[in-house]
């Protein structure tokens, strides 16, 4: 190879290398230090100290406003991870996705009692967390998000469902 030919190799190659450190960096800064945020849920009806089995504002006057505070809670808390608009770059999983199995059941009983099993599951991992040989897959959110702001992010994601 000639000179030239090596100088411009050794500049692609400097320059790949340099975009290749630049993407994982900013990879690895996105994810930020995953601290919980509070969520401001003052203009919800309060919903008392005993967990819900299942969301109380799916439907009902609440959740619009729950849809305005779970949609801003997510980007707070969630999208860091899950994905903007719930859409999973595929590390994490993609929330809209979480009780598609529900959708396909014919049966309306078995449907409601599948997404009630969702909404159990969805509280469950919100509030302790997912930990798995160790490692901290998702950080628990009890303490820090109260029933009304799980909820509410819950009925964000509900509107995000795949089709």
């Amino acid at each position: 190879m000639s000179f030239a030919a090596t100088s411009i190799f050794r500049r692609l190659l400097d320059a790949s290398l340099a975009l290749m450190l630049a993407g994982a960096c900013s990879q690895v800064l996105a994810h930020g230090d995953v601290v919980p945020q509070s969520v401001d849920t003052s203009t919800l009806p309060q919903l008392g100290p005993k967990w819900l089995e299942s969301n109380p504002f799916s439907t009902g006057p609440a959740s619009k406003e729950a849809l305005r505070i779970g949609t801003s809670a997510y980007n707070q808390n969630c999208a860091r991870c899950h994905g903007l608009e719930a859409i999973s770059g595929g590390v994490s999983p993609d929330l809209r996705k979480l009780d598609r199995d529900c959708n396909d059941l014919a049966d309306a009983a078995k449907k409601n009692a599948c997404f009630k099993e969702m909404d159990e599951y969805f509280v469950a991992t919100v509030r302790r967390g997912r930990t798995r040989d160790g490692r901290v897959y998702m950080p628990p959110f009890e303490g820090v998000l109260t029933q009304e702001a799980i909820w509410s992010i819950k009925t964000y994601l509900e509107t995000r469902r795949e089709p």
